[in-house]
């Protein structure tokens, strides 16, 4: 089986991060972009970076999208396995899923003895867990490097985010900013990179909601991505130019046909921890016999090369990796009893269209 590892020496969303950090900081803890990419990136006072939850580069065609793909510079690589919650934890550290620990959407955490719910931070039934928080992700993380550098971290998101576990986790030693409509949204970007010498982070989620619900043929993902691209277009026309701007996106969308959906029996969970995501489903256990007579294909932890990325090791590393993975054939995705198999759009799996994401630069400046 062809498993393509994300490239995080050089062309991944961790070194788009640490190049940030290099121009603000002077240092960072993983490699910086490529010199080919940096160079598309022009030098600034102030630094904007949006990401546009869901908006993989494949996605880019769509007629709504004409302003992003009249930016996109290039093609990254997110980090395995393509979800937000892992790529929102490469963000808020600079590190790679191997260094902060967050390995999947549903993750199996030893010290909770349960897989946990990441995006809230519950069990995968919606039960409250004693977690701590501000300490799930080791530091000290992006934010607070940035301000021990004299830089001011912003983190610009949907007011009703403010608190919840999962923003506790991710921006601890940001300054949280909320937006509750997209024109405000915008708004407060431009206010708060009026300073130099800030790195303004802007979370837009609309696109991988309408993607999950109704897919890329929906309208309701038409207006996400006019409403994306609106976003992107108010910003480029508005920031001055004293300010880079930069999109990107944590992971691509497939859709999944109601045939293609490959539901578990209950005895699957028998002796199995069953987590990670849909595409992509890691088992602590016997995996092998559930990959017989499905769509998917079945690879050992020992002969799966380093898809979170290198060393050294984040402490929960082992007791939190699988003892492999059941990847599914393209197309196709593999329920557990607790997974969601209402929706239309996944990802996490091994398709180019989950793992590459646009490396946006505003027009004109570059």
């Amino acid at each position: 089986m062809n498993i393509a590892v994300p490239d995080y020496e050089g062309k991944s969303l961790i070194n788009l991060v640490a190049e940030l950090e290099h121009r603000l900081t002077g240092g960072a803890i993983a490699p910086r972009l490529t010199r080919e990419l940096r160079e598309k990136i022009p030098e600034a006072e102030t630094y904007v970076l949006v990401l546009f939850d869901g908006l993989g580069s494949h996605q880019l065609g769509h007629p709504a999208a004409i302003d992003l793909a009249a930016s996109q510079r290039a093609s990254i690589d997110a980090p395995f396995p393509y979800t937000t919650t892992v790529s929102l934890s490469s963000i808020a550290t600079g590190r790679p899923p191997s260094q902060h620990g967050i390995l999947a959407y549903q993750l199996w955490m030893e010290q909770v003895q349960r897989v946990v719910n990441t995006i809230h931070m519950t069990t995968l039934w919606g039960e409250a867990l004693d977690l701590d928080y501000e300490s799930i992700l080791p530091g000290p993380n992006l934010w607070e490097r940035l301000k021990e550098a004299d830089a001011e971290p912003i983190a610009v998101q949907p007011g009703h985010f403010d608190r919840t576990p999962l923003t506790r986790t991710l921006y601890r030693g940001a300054q949280f900013r909320p937006y509750w409509s997209e024109q405000e949204a915008v708004e407060v970007v431009v206010s708060a990179a009026s300073e130099p010498g800030r790195l303004v982070f802007l979370y837009v989620p609309h696109v991988d909601f309408a993607a999950h619900v109704g897919g890329q043929n929906s309208s309701e993902y038409d207006e996400a991505m006019e409403t994306a691209n609106t976003v992107w277009k108010v910003l480029t026309e508005t920031l001055p130019d004293t300010v880079t701007l930069i999109g990107t996106a944590d992971h691509g969308h497939v859709d999944i046909a109601e045939d293609h959906k490959v539901r578990l029996g209950e005895n699957a969970n028998k002796g199995r921890i069953l987590y990670g995501v849909e595409r992509a489903l890691f088992v602590k256990g016997d995996g092998a016999k559930l990959g017989d007579g499905i769509p998917a294909t079945w690879v050992p932890h020992d002969d799966l090369p380093d898809v979170w990325g290198p060393g050294p090791l984040h402490s929960s590393f082992e007791e939190r990796r699988p003892d492999g993975i059941l990847f599914a054939e393209d197309n196709f995705a593999v329920f557990h009893k607790h997974s969601n198999d209402r929706l239309v759009g996944y990802h996490g799996g091994l398709m180019a269209e989950e793992r590459e994401i646009p490396l946006l630069v505003r027009q004109g400046i570059g």
